[in-house]
């Protein structure tokens, strides 16, 4: 790898602000980065003070390992290379997949414990169970005295594997737990969002130990990454200080609640527990997007196209009343599949099979913003002769004034929180937080929520039809 590559990647992801924090690229010790949390508590690559580009010849070149160059394949050719020997079938929004499955499981406490239905860690369990890995490679809570509130690492038995389970909206990074990998023999199974897994994949391609040692992929669907600040701003929503925040619970169910009326439970350092609903707090209506990455808003894989299986909320009318929660279920690996059909049949789980169309309804919204939505952000961007990454979606101006709006009011509001969090942290005080936002939350509402008026109108109609 010469200077030129790194300098590439600088100026075309980090930069323009393009990373995800993977960490993909600072994974190999030979690598001239490691990773970094900024400002805006994202994890980004940055140079090692000692590396010298005379003195080093990397094996890897970074812009061959990262999910948003433009050297690399796409989820699609990915896809194709690792599940179409299964005879799966494709869709444009799910991938290649053997199976779509709703679901949850019934043994143990996996769906008490866990986001929505529990398969997701009950999934690596069986994988555990039935020696087809030795380790799960997932998020876990960090050590006491740590200042990052979770981190990637190795469970090696079901006691182990339980510290990771439940949704973790929080940034982490890969490159050391990789090490790990290079370090441990064995097999192992990750559990990633969908451009982790890209990163993994195409760092197998390069690197033969990893190759061999990640065995399988667990995917989540994932609707956008957040930054610590996401966090933080929870806790001190509840009343904990940010500095004090020891841990949370982004998905504490709420009995007799449906499944996506759930409650956060934050901890503090001084062993004090608080804990409120979601949709009571101010930053956490997911489709404003406070605190997203800008790499976000320019990826097309809801649903983790390469993983064997992904696992997410099954957001379906006939799931939601559930309080304790339905994962939809992408499948693409048979051995997965065979676990999930022998495990349906003793009963352990119990599942239903859907069509790919459930599977796009499910996250329907997702879809919109990073389809329809990534087309006219790419038309921006072309327009403005700016890089971005190549993506299967092409550039699109052909979209109506309101739904243009919206998506530029995201990406505003998205922009703003940063700076809004840092402002209300200098005055020690979230309502500084609430004062800096509002104005662009209030401009959003009028474009997004339907007038008082229009409400009743449609209520009338619809007696009136019944």
């Amino acid at each position: 790898m010469s200077l030129n590559d790194i300098i590439e990647l600088k100026e075309k992801i980090i930069s323009n602000d393009y990373c995800t924090g993977c960490g993909i690229c600072a994974s190999s010790t030979d690598s001239p980065f490691k990773m970094k949390m900024n400002e805006d508590g994202r994890f980004i690559p940055v140079m090692k003070e000692d590396w010298r580009t005379e003195n080093n010849d990397t094996e890897y070149n970074p812009m061959d390992l990262c999910p948003f160059s433009d050297r690399v394949e796409n989820e699609t050719d990915i896809g194709q290379q690792l599940f179409e020997k299964y005879k799966s079938k494709f869709n444009e929004y799910t991938g290649f997949t053997i199976k779509n499955y709703a679901g949850y499981v019934n043994e143990q406490n996996f769906r008490r414990q866990g986001s929505s239905g529990g398969m997701g860690n009950w999934i690596a369990y069986k994988l555990l169970e039935s020696g087809e890995v030795d380790g799960i490679i997932h998020v876990k809570e960090t050590d006491s005295d740590n200042k990052k509130i979770f981190k990637y690492d190795i469970s090696y038995d079901l006691e182990q594997l339980k510290d990771g389970a439940k949704s973790k909206y929080y940034p982490v990074e890969l490159s050391e737990v990789l090490q790990l990998v290079r370090q441990n023999e064995g097999s192992f199974a990750l559990i990633g969002i969908p451009c982790f897994i890209k990163g993994i994949r195409l760092l197998a391609k390069k690197d033969p130990i990893i190759n061999e040692r990640i065995k399988y992929c667990i995917g989540l669907v994932c609707g956008h990454l957040k930054s610590d600040m996401f966090a933080k701003s929870i806790g001190w929503q509840l009343g904990i200080d940010p500095k004090d925040l020891q841990t949370i619970d982004f998905r504490t169910k709420v009995e007799d609640k449906p499944a996506n009326e759930y409650s956060v439970t934050a901890y503090g350092k001084n062993g004090n527990v608080e804990s409120g609903p979601t949709r009571d707090l101010y930053t956490t209506n997911w489709g404003q997007g406070y605190f997203r990455f800008n790499a976000c808003e320019f990826c097309d894989d809801i649903v983790a196209e390469t993983a064997d299986v992904t696992v997410g909320d099954a957001w379906l009318p006939e799931y939601k009343s559930d309080s304790l929660g339905t994962n939809v279920i992408v499948v693409r690996h048979p051995i997965i599949n065979s676990i999930l059909q022998e495990s349906y049949n003793s009963n352990k789980i119990f599942i239903q099979e859907i069509s790919s169309d459930d599977v796009y309804k499910s996250q329907q919204s997702g879809f919109r913003h990073r389809r329809e939505g990534l087309a006219y952000r790419m038309y921006l961007k072309d327009k403005k002769g700016e890089w971005r990454p190549k993506k299967r979606v092409m550039p699109s101006n052909e979209i109506t004034r309101k739904r243009k709006r919206i998506y530029k009011l995201r990406q505003e509001i998205s922009l703003n929180s940063f700076s809004a969090y840092r402002f209300a942290e200098e005055n020690n005080d979230f309502t500084y937080f609430i004062d800096y936002m509002e104005p662009i939350i209030k401009k959003y509402k009028r474009v997004t929520e339907t007038p008082i008026h229009l409400k009743a109108i449609r209520k009338i109609k619809r007696i009136l039809l019944h």
